[in-house]
């Protein structure tokens, strides 16, 4: 426990035997409950967990391989069901890749309820990427790119799955709408970002030993990308039929709009006649009005959560 508040870790873990025993008997004494989410491996990962010495009450989930995002939603929702509010569910993965002496900064701004949740940012820690390999940098930048478009917000490392919930959003959350697999911190933020729950960055350390990542780069892009597409989009169209649509939604709905009438008349060759536009001007437009539409996205999301905010106090 924590400034009254109690405090559950997630650890979502699969064929991690030479590491799940660190991670528990690492935990800082203020955990209450650690949920091991064993999620359908085939070594000694669960033995492993339960000869652990940990400070904390460790509870190991059999999920039988549902993928690393229905692991997490698992022990949020068993986290939800066995401690009392105010309570904050953090997520640490379990190949010990994350430093469990950052897991006090992690949940001092959900507890102080400066944010709702609190993610890790490796790009801000003094030791910055320097262990991260180079192609994972470059795939980060990418990332961090479209799930700022897709969140409406600044997202940094949106990649880095240490994180900090508050109860209020897990008691509120919709559970059968989730994404299981590789990209869930994607999807995570962008339905953060979607009710109007708040999102920090509180600066972690990056720890690289020499294990193979099981992600194939093309296919994960493809998907994940597509999944951001969809979701940005159902994200601003729940707003504009809501009855508390942000004004600066419609600004972005507008400019949006805007954007793709002048591409595509561009692309046809009728914007000459339609506008009196000539050349690359129209797509320089077009640009222009895409970025004006994320920065009344911005506007917006800014002014969903102050609606939030106010409901949920």
């Amino acid at each position: 426990m924590q400034q009254g508040w109690g405090v559950g870790v997630v650890i979502p873990a699969r064929n991690e035997e030479l590491h799940i025993a660190g991670v528990l008997e690492t935990l800082p004494p203020f955990v209450d409950l650690a949920v091991v989410i064993n999620d359908g491996s085939t070594d000694a990962t669960e033995q492993y967990a339960r000869e652990a010495s940990s400070s904390a009450n460790v509870i190991i989930l059999n999920t039988g391989g549902i993928g690393v995002g229905g692991a997490i939603d698992a022990g949020h929702q068993y986290l939800l069901n066995q401690l009392e509010s105010p309570f904050v569910s953090t997520v640490m993965a379990g190949d010990g890749q994350m430093n469990p002496k950052d897991l006090e900064a992690i949940i001092e701004p959900v507890i102080s309820k400066r944010y709702d949740h609190v993610k890790g940012d490796r790009s801000i820690h003094s030791k910055g990427y320097n262990n991260m390999p180079f192609v994972r940098k470059i795939a980060s930048f990418i990332l961090s790119f479209f799930t700022s478009l897709a969140a409406g917000q600044r997202v940094r490392d949106p990649q880095c799955g240490f994180t900090a919930t508050s109860y209020r959003v897990l008691e509120t959350w919709n559970w059968n709408n989730s994404w299981r697999g590789y990209g869930y911190p994607n999807f995570w933020l962008i339905q953060l970002a979607r009710y109007g729950w708040t999102i920090g960055h509180v600066p972690v350390e990056s720890i690289y030993r020499n294990e193979t990542s099981a992600i194939r780069p093309g296919s994960f892009f493809m998907r994940v990308g597509a999944m951001m597409a969809v979701q940005h989009h159902i994200r601003n169209i729940s707003w504009i039929i809501s009855k508390e649509t942000p004004i600066a939604t419609l600004g972005a709905l507008m400019a949006y709009t805007s954007g793709w009438f002048l591409l595509l008349t561009g692309l046809s060759g009728t914007v000459d006649s339609l506008v009196g536009i000539k050349g690359g001007l129209v797509y320089v437009l077009a640009m222009f009005c895409w970025v004006l539409a994320h920065l009344f996205d911005r506007m917006a999301t800014v002014a969903k959560q102050k609606v939030n905010k106010h409901a949920t106090t």
